[in-house]
């Protein structure tokens, strides 16, 4: 029996945040288990984003204090040769007067945060991206700070510290059922047998599983969402594009390849990270529609991942309470990527019983029974 103070079960960029963290403040018998190897679900299929740009109060302090960590997350972490931080900002695009109406309303709450993020007309949108169809566009919102990181190295980042902390990193173990006794729950695994005090959920699109194998049924579903990557070619584009309208975003990687994604509103709640031929002919006339530079970039590949549902599109970040010692941090609902450093500290918090560096009240579980939603409006 392989015992230990905390299990995370989960080895992506989360999980491994929250490991750092733990053992940052003094918690080192800690371990990973990762059914895969880690990155091997939705942190290494992600769209690889960060933005300030939110419509919730929560979600602009997260991604704001997150961003501010990776700005200098290679400093912090000891981590020779960078995580491929790119600010070219984001560009979002706003095709409706309900859409103008929104994004000022963001705007005027991002500002009062201290967020520079700024409206421009389709003209000044055009001096930003040159080649960018204006067709039908009524204006956008655009912040410089916003930008690109790559997940693998963020999260081989934070294992490598968490390692060095004394983190134990268990990949290709698979939890397979929860036993409680008392205080203590025994994670079944293909591996072995975990045993800890505390078990933290983040297993990302099988979280709702992993609830279930304590007797918890969590608000959290899964959702296919596709991408394809091309070619490397030269720099012609400095920010991520994101049209909500088109449900789609496009961004040029520092090494010159675009990585773009469609969401699709009919997408059946389910764990399928199979990517399709339809996929890549609805992709390829949106995106050429919008940026027309693209129609003779090749694609290289395409892939699927799945964001973890929840019913207001935020994360859930608390500990279950029919189950003591027993937390969750899923339910990112497409964001967990940009905001894990933060997601990291926030659960160290709450699990060592410390003062939240920003308040969780509305991450909790109960908000569900409670009705006290904060839905957020942009996501694609």
């Amino acid at each position: 029996m392989n015992r230990h103070e905390v299990i995370i079960i989960g080895g992506g960029v989360t999980g491994c945040s929250i490991a750092y963290h733990l053992a940052a403040r003094g918690m080192r018998d800690v371990a990973v288990l990762e059914r895969a190897y880690l990155t091997s679900g939705a942190t290494g299929r992600c769209g690889a984003g960060f933005r300030h740009q939110w419509g919730t109060k929560t979600n602009c302090l997260l991604t704001k204090y997150s961003i501010a960590r990776l700005e200098h997350l290679a400093e912090e972490l000891e981590y020779p040769g960078g995580v491929e931080i790119k600010q070219g900002g984001y560009l979002l695009l706003a095709y409706t007067p309900k859409m103008v109406e929104q994004f000022k309303k963001n705007l005027a709450l991002q500002k009062s945060l201290g967020i520079d993020a700024r409206w421009v007309t389709p003209q000044e949108a055009r001096e930003i991206v040159p080649f960018l169809n204006t067709e039908g566009l009524l204006g956008a919102t655009f912040c410089a700070r916003d930008g690109h990181a790559n997940p693998f190295k963020v999260t081989d980042a934070y294992a490598r510290a968490a390692r060095r902390l004394g983190v134990k990193i268990h990949t290709y173990t698979e939890v397979r059922d929860i036993k409680i006794e008392g205080s203590l729950k025994t994670v079944i695994t293909n591996r072995g047998n975990f045993q800890a005090p505390v078990v933290v959920n983040a297993a990302g699109g099988h979280a709702a599983e992993i609830g279930r194998m304590v007797g918890v049924e969590l608000p959290v579903v899964p959702e296919r969402h596709q991408i394809l990557v091309t070619e490397p070619v030269e720099q012609v584009l400095g920010p991520m594009v994101m049209s909500f309208y088109h449900n789609l975003y496009c961004q040029q990687t520092p090494h010159g390849s675009f990585i773009m994604g469609l969401g699709d509103p009919n997408e059946p709640k389910e764990y399928n990270i199979r990517s399709s031929w339809q996929f890549l002919t609805q992709m390829a006339q949106k995106a050429v529609w919008l940026l027309p530079v693209l129609k003779n970039v090749r694609v290289v590949r395409q892939w699927a991942g799945v964001y973890d549902m929840s019913p207001d599109r935020q994360p859930v970040l608390d500990e279950v309470p029919e189950v003591p010692g027993f937390y969750v941090a899923a339910g990112f609902s497409g964001h967990g990527f940009m905001i894990a450093p933060m997601t990291g500290q926030l659960m160290a918090e709450i699990i060592l019983g410390l003062p939240t560096t920003l308040p969780v009240d509305m991450f909790s579980l109960s908000r569900f029974q409670t009705g006290k939603l904060f839905v957020e409006p942009s996501v694609v």
